[in-house]
């Protein structure tokens, strides 16, 4: 296996991590789905998932992922905005 090889393999592995982490602590109670770390968990993890699936092949684990990522970066951004609307003086 190449040094490219693994670091993809490697980057699949902490997507997962990722995204399973961010459910297990939702689940917890510990993050909510507001969460930005949640968020930002889930828009990595999906990240990773679209190098790996998409060197590998997987289309359909690509797209997937590509869709979960936007999810996650329309939340933070709308997380983003109103952070900015409530803290801007009027």
């Amino acid at each position: 296996m190449t040094m490219l090889e693994l670091t993809i393999e490697a980057i699949g592995w902490v997507a997962a991590l990722l995204i399973l982490g961010a459910y297990g602590l939702l689940t917890a109670g510990k993050l909510t789905a507001r969460s930005p770390a949640y968020q930002w968990m889930n828009v990595v993890g999906a990240a990773g998932f679209i190098l790996n699936s998409g060197w590998n092949g997987a289309w359909p684990s690509a797209a997937l992922n590509v869709i979960w990522m936007g999810i996650g970066g329309v939340a933070l951004w709308g997380m983003f905005r109103k952070r900015a609307s409530s803290t801007s003086v009027t």
